[in-house]
């Protein structure tokens, strides 16, 4: 395995997807991918996730349905 396990794996998979690793971390990155198959199938998880909330209108939300997700999600984070 990698020097990078699956739990900085999960939370590096925002940054992976938006370009925003350095080059090294981005290695680390792609070298613990191409050995675990779980964080492989996290990895596309996500990206299907991310594709089909693009697919959502933007007026789906409510604006205080919004502020509540928004909420909970710091709260949470």
């Amino acid at each position: 395995m990698t020097d990078l396990d699956c739990q900085q794996f999960v939370e590096q998979v925002t940054a992976f997807l938006e370009g925003g690793l350095d080059p090294a971390e981005e290695q680390r990155f792609v070298d613990h991918l191409a050995l675990c198959d779980g964080c492989d199938r996290y990895l596309d998880q996500v990206r299907q996730t991310v594709h089909a909330l693009r697919e959502l209108p933007a007026e789906a939300l409510s604006p205080e349905n919004r502020q509540a997700l928004l909420n909970t999600f710091r709260a949470k984070h």
